[in-house]
């Protein structure tokens, strides 16, 4: 079994931590003002994020290497939804996925899509169930 490890630390008075893990560079985590200074990204931003790379990455492995695609790029805009009560939790994302192939049609992402949220991407596995996940794509 795998075991990943991320430390924080506060860096100020209000609510603003440094991150890291392995040997990356740090990134700061804040809250919105008045209890953080918005001046590093949120949680759900963080969580967004971990969606939005890892759909990706996984249709990079399944699209290159398995079905043999002509891939050149992956762009990823993902927006959320985020409840009106507390907790604050994300009730809907959008992840827009902009992909570069010139050999690729509508069917393929699809079936590729339908492997990463059932089989692989396991921020999208976490989020089942919890979080309705749209994902739109479009072929450049």
């Amino acid at each position: 079994m795998d075991t990943l490890s991320v430390k924080l630390h506060t860096i100020d008075d209000k609510a603003m931590f440094h991150a890291d893990a392995r040997d990356n560079p740090e990134i700061v985590v804040d809250y919105f003002p008045p209890i953080g200074t918005g001046k590093g990204y949120t949680s759900l931003e963080l969580l967004m994020v971990s969606l939005g790379t890892c759909v990706s990455t996984t249709l990079l492995g399944l699209l290159r290497y398995r079905m043999k695609k002509t891939v050149s790029s992956i762009s990823a805009e993902v927006n959320g939804i985020v409840r009106d009560e507390h907790p604050k939790a994300l009730e809907h994302i959008r992840l827009t996925l902009k992909i570069s192939a010139a050999d690729l049609s509508d069917s393929e992402v699809k079936e590729a899509l339908q492997v990463a949220e059932n089989e692989i991407c396991p921020v999208w596995a976490m989020l089942k169930g919890n979080v309705a996940v749209e994902v739109v794509t479009v072929l450049c």
